[in-house]
């Protein structure tokens, strides 16, 4: 009895770890987009470069994600936890110091490579912890975590700019990752995947080079044009090594990436349900700070304070979506959260630039209000399509999809609201309309202004104002069709995937392949 009141225990402070780990997750992006402006005046950076501020963070994380739940999977998600958070800390504390932009985007990408690791340790750690409906319990309680440090990172960060300048955002982060560094060590059991067959490099290499070329491609076209060679070249090659990605994981004996389980409905409903949040409620995350600090004026503390109206439902949501699931099917409750979502973003759209703050609260609401349902379900699908084992395998896949769609998402946006702002800004700003619409989506108006002075402050934010509303109508179209498809994929049927139909069709797929390329495993 009383070793069994110690395990309790010790699985509480496993998920206070996670959770400490996961609120600092968000902290890392929502803070650079408040600080921005602060950031692009104290360093100087072009837009593409500031652009990067936040890709460079959710590229290497993105990327990274499958690979080190390959490697919590076959070296010990124990190890790969700790390990990813000390390097996690180590860039926190260095960007902190960073003395040019370059400096800073080199280590906001080392800070996603040890984001990944902890993550991935992290989440598949505890569901070796908890089985069943406590796993998705916890993986609620995770999501709300994550939820405070969307909700409280704008305002917090907000608070430190204004009050000791922009090093000061990394404070919370490090402070939240070094009390999950104490309480992993301490609590974490180390556990590992008896059947992995460790980290399958060359997969990983051109998958991360493919998300990076593709990342690069897109946020350079706004600034060079799509078509100049550059930008052509970027993208075929992306294409090109993505292509190259899935040659490789079809030949290996243990993929990186196991393409099987595509061939699953319920599986391929939890990816496509990993992605939906980017364009309906995270990319709004970069966005609209960019729009309240830099584009209406407001101070950092006011455009924070913004953001708890659409993120302060994520504090509450996700633990309350994980406990409707014994009545209603996650299906429902996700496609119920993501039309609520795509509800709230219409309605945004019809306030313009300078609207009255406090008119903006109510649909800011409603998008938190709808994407915290399925935010709070995500974690725990994820590994429950899977067997136990492959846990980290799975939430690498889902956190792949999910951050790297993140990220391009972010790209894909950015330019198309810079595309949208340089077709309104009209004859005036004639050539010079791309380069002003890139400086203006960055928040830096007084850029914009130079390059075509005859073109009034009102007339930028008009063609800026435009843009954006044209663009949530592009978003809340995109959330509803989404919502369809999840909802269709992963309404149909409850059955997880087991191992022996993983590798019945592995071998199966394995034959497939095989007979393409004249290979068999045990030439590999």
């Amino acid at each position: 009895m009383r070793e069994e009141i110690r395990d309790k225990r010790g699985r509480r402070f496993v998920l206070l770890a996670v959770c400490c780990a996961a609120a600092a997750m968000p902290l890392t992006f929502t803070g650079p987009a408040v600080a921005l402006p602060s950031i692009s005046r104290s360093l100087g950076a072009d837009p593409v470069a500031l652009n990067w501020v936040t890709n460079a963070f959710m590229l290497t994380f993105g990327s990274s994600l499958m690979a080190a739940g390959a490697l919590a999977d076959s070296f010990g998600r124990k190890r790969v936890f700790i390990g990813g958070l000390v390097a996690f800390l180590l860039f926190s504390i260095g960007l902190a110091f960073a003395g040019n932009i370059v400096w800073f985007d080199v280590l906001r990408a080392l800070q996603g490579i040890g984001a990944a690791a902890a993550f991935s340790g992290g989440m598949a750690s505890l569901a070796q912890e908890f089985d069943e409906n406590e796993r998705l319990r916890a993986f609620s309680l995770v999501g709300a975590s994550f939820g405070v440090g969307l909700a409280f990172g704008p305002i917090t960060s907000g608070l430190m700019v204004e009050a000791f300048g922009w090093p000061a955002i990394f404070a919370l982060v490090v402070l939240l990752a070094g009390l999950s560094l104490a309480l992993g060590a301490v609590f974490l059991r180390e556990t590992r995947d008896p059947d992995a067959a460790g980290l399958d490099w060359k997969g990983a290499a051109s998958f991360t080079a493919a998300l990076t070329t593709l990342t690069f491609g897109i946020l350079q076209g706004p600034e060079s044009g799509w078509s100049h060679p550059l930008v052509i070249a970027i993208l075929v090659a992306s294409a090109l090594l993505f292509l190259a990605f899935w040659r490789i994981e079809r030949s290996v004996a243990r993929p990186m990436l196991d393409l099987t389980l595509f061939r699953y409905p319920r599986f391929v409903g939890v990816q496509l349900l990993a992605a939906a949040p980017a364009y309906g409620f995270v990319v709004l995350l970069i966005l609209l700070p960019v729009r309240f600090i830099g584009i209406e004026g407001m101070s950092a503390v006011a455009g924070g304070r913004m953001m708890i109206a659409m993120s302060a439902p994520l504090l509450i949501l996700p633990i309350a979506a994980g406990l409707l699931t014994r009545w209603f099917r996650p299906a429902a409750i996700c496609g119920v959260g993501l039309l609520l979502s795509a509800v709230g973003l219409f309605w945004l759209g019809r306030f313009p630039v300078g609207s009255e703050p406090s008119t903006l609260f109510a649909p800011l609401l409603l998008i938190g209000l709808g994407i915290s349902l399925p935010w709070g379900l995500m974690d725990g699908l994820a590994v429950s399509v899977v067997p136990k084992e492959r846990a980290g395998m799975a939430t690498g896949i889902f956190s792949t999809t999910r951050v790297a769609g993140e990220g391009i998402a972010l790209a894909i946006v950015t330019a198309i609201l810079s595309a949208l702002t340089a077709s309104n800004l009209g004859a005036e700003a004639g050539a010079n309309a791309g380069a002003m619409a890139q400086r203006i989506v960055t928040g830096n108006l007084a850029q914009a202004a130079l390059l075509a002075p005859e073109t009034s402050h009102a007339a930028l934010l008009r063609a800026y104002g435009d843009a954006f509303s044209a663009l949530l109508l592009l978003l809340t179209v995109i959330t509803v069709a989404t919502a369809a498809v999840v909802f269709f994929f992963i309404g149909r049927g409850d059955k997880a995937v087991d191992d022996d139909e993983i590798e019945a069709d592995a071998l199966s797929f394995e034959a497939i392949a095989c007979g393409e390329t004249g290979t068999s495993r045990s030439n590999l």
